[in-house]
């Protein structure tokens, strides 16, 4: 599905947990910086809008690949606005009185619906390359920061659910699953 407006990539479907294994393996890095990263890019910004997601990795849309995509705020409230390609998590000090881990609400496009709190850094940088394969780097903090550490954890085969006690992850497994017991493809 083709979206209006923001992103002009096509929409594809989320992969939801266990239905695909590429969820749950580490992605392989890029070795190609062409036309169809550039295209991959801009669909996973088009699924990320399409699932209304603040992030998205692209083993979320089957594809395996160390990239993911952000659109999200951070604690001062300001977009955070972008993607990563073979990226590097580095978890930064607190500045100032920052706390240095915050405690929120977490979700999934993988795990539709449910949510539950988990702790993060409150600071975190990545660091990777453009789809021309030139340096960049992402530094974020609040929310933005949560975003940048959980679309990493997909890119090493983690889903936010498997870093929650086992009795919670089954809980939420099933809400997300719903009266069907399976969650939707």
């Amino acid at each position: 599905m083709r979206l209006p407006g923001r992103y002009d990539g096509v929409a594809r479907p989320i992969v939801t947990y266990g239905s695909n294994p590429v969820l749950h393996r580490a992605c392989a890095p890029v070795t190609e910086f062409d036309e169809g990263l550039r295209r991959l890019l801009l669909d996973m910004f088009a699924s990320m809008t399409a699932a209304d997601g603040v992030g998205l990795a692209a083993n979320q849309i089957g594809v395996d690949a160390r990239i993911f995509v952000i659109d999200c705020p951070d604690a001062d409230g300001n977009d955070v606005v972008g993607f990563v390609v073979n990226p590097t998590l580095t978890v930064l000090d607190p500045v100032g009185d920052e706390p240095a881990e915050e405690v929120t609400e977490e979700g999934c496009l993988s795990v539709p619906g449910p949510y539950a709190d988990l702790p993060r850094a409150f600071r975190a940088r990545v660091d990777g390359v453009d789809a021309a394969g030139k340096p960049l780097s992402i530094e974020a903090t609040g929310m933005a920061a949560r975003c940048l550490q959980h679309e990493m954890d997909h890119l090493e085969g983690t889903v936010y659910v498997d870093l929650l006690p086992e009795d919670v992850r089954e809980r939420l497994l099933a809400e997300a699953a719903g009266p069907g017991g399976e969650l939707p493809a």
